[in-house]
């Protein structure tokens, strides 16, 4: 009998144990019980002996990560529209991601739809200038709407191949700004055929379980199509993002590990799922 052969084996993860570690990663509380129960469901059947605790979790963490699949879209210019709240490293990340492109043989173009703050149209302008991407920006107080039409227009005269919308930083619970990100979208369709190809929401690892909730709403005012989490080069876990893929069914897209022009890395569910059950026996 199987309990028989496991009675005197001795087990190296326990269930509270990685209870308590998921918590730790703010992967929240659904999605600890959830990953928990499964594990100890395996344990049970026989599908995780002694010693072999941590290799399945790491599988099995993988295979939430990896399950959410959505497919890239494509276009000329292919847009991409940077969403997300205030401080989680939004323009660092636009920033980056015209520094691959342009790294990867594409011209790019940074856009500067946030109008409200000068201090962010002056952030990405001076990362333009550092990489050699033009920025289109307006003065103050423009509409980010006729910014973003602009802009794309003049990316198809010039056959631009990249095109980065860096948008306003807003909190999701902020509805009449969050219905800016529907017309901008609106905006992007209108200019481009498909657009905006990809619409990928920033999150901070540090942000905790909240970044769930940051993430309901925007997926559901600006179609977020992928994530991106910066910030995971200090102690921040990012666990959030396994209860964003597992709820809303989207990919994470990148890692930011650093303010370097190439430390956005494509997100590597391996890799994540190890750093996140680090500590466990």
């Amino acid at each position: 009998m199987l309990e028989q052969r496991l009675a005197g084996a001795a087990w190296t993860v326990e269930p509270e144990a990685l209870t308590e570690a998921l918590l730790a990663a703010d992967v929240g509380v659904d999605v600890a019980d959830e990953v928990t129960a499964q594990f100890d469901a395996a344990r049970r059947n026989g599908r995780v002996v002694p010693g072999g605790e941590v290799a399945w979790l790491r599988d099995h963490v993988q295979a939430l990560l990896a399950a959410a699949d959505v497919p890239l879209r494509h276009g000329l210019p292919h847009v991409v529209l940077v969403v997300g709240v205030n401080g989680t490293g939004k323009t660092t990340t636009a920033a980056k991601l015209a520094a691959r492109a342009q790294g990867e043989g594409r011209a790019a173009l940074l856009v500067a739809a946030d109008t409200f703050r000068a201090a962010a149209t002056e952030q990405l302008q001076t990362w333009g200038a550092r990489l050699g991407v033009p920025v289109m920006a307006r003065r103050t107080g423009a509409d980010p709407g006729s910014v973003v039409f602009d802009a794309l227009t003049a990316a198809g005269a010039r056959h631009v191949a990249e095109v980065i919308v860096d948008t306003a930083g807003r909190l999701h619970t902020k509805h009449n700004l969050m219905a800016e990100l529907e017309k901008i979208r609106k905006v992007c369709a209108r200019a481009v055929e498909g657009a905006p190809h990809e619409v990928l929401l920033v999150l901070d690892a540090n942000t905790g379980t909240n970044g769930l909730a940051q993430a309901r709403e925007f997926r559901a005012h600006a179609g977020v199509t992928g994530v991106a989490l910066t910030k995971l080069d200090g102690t921040a876990k990012g666990g959030v993002v396994l209860a964003v893929v597992r709820e809303l069914g989207v990919p994470v897209r990148w890692v930011g590990v650093g303010e370097g022009s190439d430390d956005l890395l494509p997100f590597d569910p391996a890799a994540f799922a190890t750093a996140l059950l680090e500590g466990l026996a």
